[in-house]
């Protein structure tokens, strides 16, 4: 039987959140529980897309499980509660047995741990998931953690699963980039085939240009970001990317890197934060000179 569901997931797996939002509109004749994975994927893609005050406001607090963990994570992200206050939520969730066994709970844990850099706990909650979701958030962990060695290991576990979803696809290119060397040039082309595939994004863009960048093909990279631009001028990777390019090409990025520190487009992402340490040690180091 054909899953209803597969082209909004896959869609929202390679960052094409508008036709998700598109998609999601024309479905009809779900069960009830389709119909929470329908709004789930529909409210995620809003809050990729920066529409967190929307999440916020349509999601009820009588609103099944998985859309309360969505509707957190909008918060969190919109700082519209306090981190002590997400933290404690997630922890009454992760300790009820109603609740710690629901795959969007587990997947919503696990991002905002992520985030906050506790990457033990990320994991713990990624593991206690057994969709292919979780399993690729635990590769990104493992990747962020530089335990190479242990993302290949769930990347195996997902091709054991399903080799031919576009999750395990995209994980297999992340763990070859990390990799290096004939990995990369792997993974430049698991991305070409997805972009052919199916549809180009600012993802797909962006993944295809981070392989330039590692084979030293700036020129190439510029392109493709360019391209991710084009698709989506507040993506904060695609500024982050064309920031990095521009710097190795000896080009003026300021607008760029202007536009990423902006509170509506990405004020923590990780680029923004290393280059306001760097501006911290630059100033203190100017201040020690005086």
């Amino acid at each position: 039987m054909a899953d209803p569901l597969f082209q909004v997931r896959n869609n929202f797996f390679l960052g094409s959140y508008n036709a998700v939002i598109n998609e999601a509109s024309d479905l009809d004749g779900l069960s009830d529980i389709q119909q929470i994975e329908r709004d789930t994927y529909v409210y995620r893609s809003y809050i990729a897309l920066g529409s967190y005050e929307l999440v916020i406001s349509e999601i009820r607090d009588s609103a099944a499980t998985a859309l309360q963990a969505v509707k957190l994570l909008a918060q969190y992200y919109a700082d519209k509660k306090s981190k002590e206050d997400v933290l404690k939520t997630l922890s009454e969730w992760l300790g009820d047995s109603a609740c710690n066994r629901n795959p969007t709970v587990l997947l919503v844990a696990g991002t905002i741990y992520a985030h906050e850099g506790n990457y033990p706990e990320a994991l713990k909650a990624c593991h206690t998931g057994l969709s292919l979701e979780c399993m690729a958030l635990c590769v990104q962990v493992y990747l962020k953690m530089d335990r190479v060695d242990k993302a290949e290991s769930q990347v195996k576990a997902m091709s054991s699963t399903d080799d031919d979803a576009t999750i395990t696809q995209l994980s297999t290119a992340w763990l070859g980039i990390a990799l290096g060397g004939a990995k990369v040039q792997e993974a430049q082309y698991i991305y070409q085939e997805l972009g052919d595939k199916y549809n180009w994004t600012a993802l797909l863009y962006n993944g295809r240009a981070v392989c330039h960048m590692k084979m030293g093909n700036w020129e190439e990279a510029e392109q493709d970001l360019i391209e991710a631009f084009n698709k989506d001028a507040k993506d904060p990777d695609t500024l982050a990317n064309l920031v990095s390019v521009g710097l190795h090409l000896g080009k003026n990025v300021q607008r760029y890197l202007t536009q990423l520190k902006l509170k509506s487009t990405a004020p923590v992402h990780p680029a923004v934060k290393r280059l306001d340490a760097g501006e911290q040690l630059f100033t203190q180091a100017a201040a020690a000179m005086v």
